[in-house]
C-alpha cells in the first residue's frame, strides 16, 4: 500500500505538464480570493488561496517540487555520503596520493569554496588532476591524507547544528535558486549516509571475500570499488527512504518559512503557508498537509524491514 501511494504520487508529478487542469498554477484569479472547494459555479474544484491560485493545480505542481527536488537531494547526498564514507572505512588515516594529485584536490577545493585567487585554484585543479595519471609522477613523493580523521570531524561537525538551523542560516544569507538550494541540502545531509557506510565498511573488510581479493594481488582501489564499497552500501537501502523523508519535511519547512523556493515555484509548504493570511480556510491545511502526513507514511512504511508470515 504504502508504495503503491508512492508510484502514484511520482506518476502524477511526472505527468503534471500534460493534465488537463482548469488553471495553471500561480495564476491569480482575482475574482476568486480564498473560495472553499466544491462551490457551485466554480471551476477550482479544490478551492482557492488568498491570492487567488488554485488550490489543484498548486497541489499537482507542488508534488512534482517536492519530490524532484528532494529525490534528487537524497540521492546525491547518499552518493556523496557512500564515497566519503567507504574511502574512510576503507583507507582510514592510511591514503597515500601522490603529489601532484594532493595538489589537484587543494585547487578543487579552494575553487569550490569561491576563495580569493579562485580562478587559479582551478587551474592547480586541473593540471594536477591531469598529471595523476602520469607514470613519473605517480611514482614521486606521496602525501599523507587523513582521510578517516577528516570524515569523522566533518560529520561531528554538521551534527552538532541542528540541520535546520543550518539550512536556515544558508539559505536565508542569500537568495537561492532551486539548484542552489538543491545544493544546501546536499551538504547539509550527506554525514547520516557517510557513518552507515564507514561503519559497514569496517565490518566488510574483515569479510573472507575482501581477503581473497588481496590475496589476488587486486590494487587497493579495484577492491575499494568493485568488491568492498557495494557490499558496504547495503544499508543505504533502508536509510534511503528515511532520508528521502527527511528532506521532504525539510524542503516543505524552508518553504512555509518562505526561505526556500522562490514563489513563483508551487510548493506544498507554501500553499501552506498561504493560511496565516485566512485562518478560517482549512482547505488550505487539509490538502498539502495530507499529502505530506501520506507521503512521509509511506517512506517511514518503506524503510521498515519485513516480517515473514505477515
Amino acid at each position: 500500500m504504502a508504495l503503491g501511494w508512492l508510484v502514484l504520487l511520482g506518476a502524477l508529478a511526472l505527468v503534471a505538464p500534460v493534465l488537463p487542469l482548469p488553471y495553471p498554477p500561480a495564476q491569480p484569479d482575482l475574482v476568486y480570493l480564498s473560495l472553499p472547494p466544491f462551490t457551485a459555479g466554480s471551476a477550482h474544484w479544490l478551492g482557492t488561496d488568498p491570492m487567488g491560485r488554485d488550490v489543484l493545480a498548486e497541489l499537482v505542481f507542488g508534488a512534482r517540487t517536492a519530490l524532484g527536488l528532494s529525490v534528487t537531494a537524497a540521492a546525491l547526498a547518499s552518493a556523496l555520503g557512500a564515497l566519503l564514507g567507504g574511502a574512510a572505512g576503507f583507507w582510514r588515516n592510511r591514503l597515500r596520493l601522490p603529489l601532484i594529485s594532493g595538489a589537484g584536490l587543494l585547487g578543487l577545493l579552494w575553487w569550490a569554496l569561491a576563495l580569493p585567487g579562485a580562478g587559479a585554484g582551478l587551474v592547480v585543479a586541473a593540471a594536477g588532476l591531469a598529471g595523476s595519471g602520469w607514470g613519473p609522477a605517480r611514482r614521486g613523493p606521496r602525501l599523507p591524507v587523513p582521510l578517516d580523521a577528516g570524515v569523522l570531524g566533518a560529520t561531528a561537525l554538521l551534527g552538532a547544528v541542528p540541520r535546520l538551523v543550518l539550512v536556515v542560516v544558508l539559505a536565508g544569507s542569500v537568495a537561492l535558486s532551486p539548484a542552489g538550494l538543491l545544493g544546501v541540502l546536499v551538504l547539509t545531509s550527506w554525514a547520516g549516509p557517510a557513518r552507515l557506510v564507514r561503519a559497514e565498511m569496517l565490518r566488510v573488510k574483515a569479510q573472507p571475500f575482501v581477503a581473497a581479493t588481496w590475496a589476488l594481488g587486486l590494487p587497493p582501489g579495484r577492491v575499494w570499488w568493485r568488491h568492498a564499497l557495494p557490499a558496504a552500501c547495503r544499508p543505504l537501502r533502508t536509510a534511503f527512504p528515511l532520508s528521502l523523508a527527511g528532506l521532504l519535511g525539510l524542503e516543505s519547512t524552508l518553504s512555509f518559512l518562505g526561505i526556500g523556493l522562490p514563489p513563483e515555484v508551487p510548493s506544498w509548504g507554501q500553499l501552506l503557508s498561504t493560511a496565516r493570511l485566512e485562518p478560517t480556510a482549512w482547505w488550505l491545511v487539509a490538502g498539502p498537509g495530507g499529502l505530506l502526513l501520506l507521503t512521509m507514511l509511506a517512506l517511514q512504511a518503506l524503510s521498515a524491514p519485513s516480517v515473514p508470515g505477515k
